[in-house]
């Protein structure tokens, strides 16, 4: 009773430090309106710092932008903040308090050069990217897996949000793409009312992670039966090749010095890469693409050359993994994963198809994992149920939008985009043209852009840029 009565005494002097008085379920919460205190003459980077949990810890150069990387005190479990803090890392893109803000939850690490998100660019407003918890550095030491889930990270995201609100107090807009458009509805869903709208790209919906018959469907339609073909042609073709290839595989990564501890050797390595070929093609490819995928004629290095650009020698290795280990950890524990039909490689795999491309050979055995068959269909309902001025945008090429997420009778103000033979990288630029005016002018009317016969009519975006293609890498390497 007495380390009770310490540790109930002990939250109780932890939550104002943190700001953590509204981290609440959805059903308990009321939304304040934050407005910005009068501080004339200060400078943003001694207001930012002001602000109780945050510290500016670099500002770098960015046009027509101030730009800051920051930290801010957590809780390692929002819910029993008595068991401790760590440091997360976030960035702030300033562009003005009068301009709305995009929050950006990029689900992954962070990116610490300068950057900006389509929506940021449409808007012309400041931009605020967190890394998600787990990710080094953002990451509790020691380590408590079990408090990497999505709840917990919606709570980060609703600290961080109410901590800058009292700086940023125009409308809010969230986004990300693929596990950080995931990420940004998963936030909605317990803290709906934080922002005035989100704009989820590329995000996955793995409600029944034993149901992946959808997967299978869109790899037996994606491009043409020719493209199909060759690239089955080229996939087997590796694991026929693989006393010559996977040898050269294995002396690659040992001359880099790698190791294969978590996937249990360099040969398990080798099938997942090779497993995981035609996936990253469509991922990230297009169909102008299908020309360059080698044929049965092609030589060993143009076989290799081709895997390594689409699969990548060093990806399963244990240094790779290792910037991964909270998504894989998720993906074993909460998102599910997907798998698909590869009868056609029967008699050359060495492996148990569905445990090798698995989550949980990605994930050091030393961390336990147990699936949450019911994290997901929450989102879902929430989603068909109760979504508010969420957009949704796909590719139609993209194989992790074969299982998406689907709006419902309780659906307001939501949509869903397709771009048509978009890959992994889809955006609102590439919709057509009336979607695409369709959908910005949507985002700006719940940024606050006034009514009128159109919506885009008197706004003027900047011109893509620099910041937009670094944004674009970004996210490329982290998709």
């Amino acid at each position: 009773m007495r380390n009770l009565l310490r540790g109930l005494l002990a939250a109780a002097l932890l939550i104002p430090a943190l700001g953590l008085g509204s981290v609440l379920p959805a059903t308990a919460q009321t939304r304040t309106s934050v407005g910005a205190a009068t501080t004339a003459g200060v400078d943003i980077r001694d207001r930012l710092a002001a602000l109780p949990g945050v510290t500016v810890t670099e500002e770098k150069p960015a046009p027509g932008y101030r730009y800051f990387l920051l930290t801010y005190t957590q809780p390692v479990d929002h819910f029993k903040p008595w068991l401790g803090t760590f440091q997360q890392r976030f960035s702030v893109l300033h562009r003005g308090e009068d301009r709305p803000t995009v929050f950006y939850t990029n689900g992954y690490t962070l990116g610490t050069t300068p950057s900006r998100t389509e929506p940021t660019r449409l808007l012309d407003g400041n931009q605020v990217s967190i890394e998600y918890r787990y990710f080094t550095p953002s990451r509790p030491v020691p380590t408590d897996w079990t408090k990497a889930g999505i709840r917990q990270g919606a709570a980060d995201a609703h600290a961080i949000i109410a901590a800058l609100k009292r700086v940023y107090g125009q409308k809010w807009i969230s986004t990300g793409a693929s596990k950080g458009g995931m990420s940004s509805v998963y936030h909605r869903r317990f803290y709906p009312n934080d922002v005035d709208g989100t704009v989820a790209y590329v995000a996955p919906n793995e409600v029944n992670d034993r149901d992946d018959s959808a997967y299978t469907a869109f790899f037996q339609q994606v491009g043409t039966p020719e493209c199909r073909t060759a690239l089955r042609t080229a996939q087997r073709e590796l694991l026929v090749r693989r006393n010559t290839l996977e040898p050269r595989y294995a002396a690659d990564n040992a001359a880099k010095g790698n190791t294969f501890e978590v996937m249990g050797s360099a040969d398990r390595g080798y099938e997942a890469g090779v497993l995981d070929v035609v996936w990253s093609f469509w991922q990230y490819a297009t169909e102008a693409d299908c020309a360059t995928v080698p044929p049965v004629t092609a030589t060993d290095d143009q076989l290799y050359t081709w895997f390594d650009a689409h699969s990548g020698i060093t990806s399963n290795s244990d240094g790779s993994l290792a910037q991964y280990t909270a998504y894989y950890y998720q993906a074993g524990t909460e998102l599910g994963a997907p798998s698909f039909d590869v009868s056609y490689l029967k008699g050359l795999l060495h492996y148990d198809y569905k445990q090798l491309y698995a989550p949980r050979s990605y994930v050091p055995r030393s961390i336990p994992m147990h699936f949450d068959p019911g994290a997901m269909r929450d989102i879902d309902h929430w989603v068909r149920q109760s979504a508010r001025r969420i957009l949704f945008v796909y590719g139609a090429n993209d194989p992790w939008g074969a299982e998406r997420f689907t709006l419902g009778r309780g659906s307001r103000d939501s949509y869903v985009y397709t771009v048509p033979g978009g890959n992994h990288g889809s955006k609102i630029a590439g919709l057509t043209a009336d979607e695409s005016a369709a959908a910005t002018a949507k985002l700006l009317a719940w940024a606050g852009a006034p009514a009128g016969p159109s919506l885009t009519q008197g706004h003027q975006a900047p011109s893509f840029g620099a910041l937009d293609a670094e944004g674009l890498r970004l996210e490329r390497n982290r998709l």
